[in-house]
């Protein structure tokens, strides 16, 4: 039998601090979010305890009667401790050379190895439609683990939500964004 997870960028948010909330369209997309998942046979819920993916993937946790595990691992990559004009530039390059670790912040490769520690964890427990709720740069070096052409312009492409499903069968995932916004 596959094994599906279900990478979920969470709804749109008031800001990037741990304790920023959802905008009025974000809850709405939690909403939408919620329907979505409905049919899919969701049997464990893990978020980043960041409040934006909590409330995320609250409505959905509350239709289906499921507890959302939170998991330091899924939290959102530091890049640097302090502001830069240039994130976007110091991204961009960070996600080519995966090592590239600025004063105070977390490399691409050490944020995408916290990452994958959870995929490989939910790989040998019992559930089999797993949803994990995170932010864009993470879920997107998660999925470059696995498809190494998937960079900084796809993180670029994303939405807030987003959903991409990554079907184990042998251990190696077929990735497909299944979100239509």
């Amino acid at each position: 039998m596959s094994k599906i997870i279900y990478l979920v960028r969470h709804c749109q948010a008031e800001g990037q601090k741990f304790d920023a909330d959802l905008t009025p369209k974000g809850i709405e997309q939690s909403l939408l979010l919620s329907e979505y998942f409905l049919n899919k046979n969701i049997d464990m819920i893990i978020s980043s305890p960041y409040k934006r993916a909590i409330k995320s993937a609250t409505p959905f946790a509350q239709t289906i009667s499921k507890e959302i595990i939170k998991d330091e691992r899924l939290s959102e990559r530091v890049l640097s401790s302090k502001d830069h004009s240039n994130w976007l530039e110091m991204l961009e390059d960070s996600f080519t050379e995966l090592d590239l670790c600025y004063p105070g912040g977390e490399s691409s490769k050490q944020a995408m190895n916290r990452g994958i520690t959870v995929i490989e964890d939910v790989l040998t427990c019992s559930s089999n439609h797993i949803m994990l709720v995170t932010h864009g740069n993470l879920m997107a070096l998660m999925i470059k683990h696995f498809q190494p052409s998937f960079g900084f312009k796809q993180w670029h492409q994303l939405s807030n939500p987003d959903v991409y499903s990554l079907v184990f069968e042998d251990n190696i995932p077929k990735i497909q964004r299944i979100w239509i916004d």
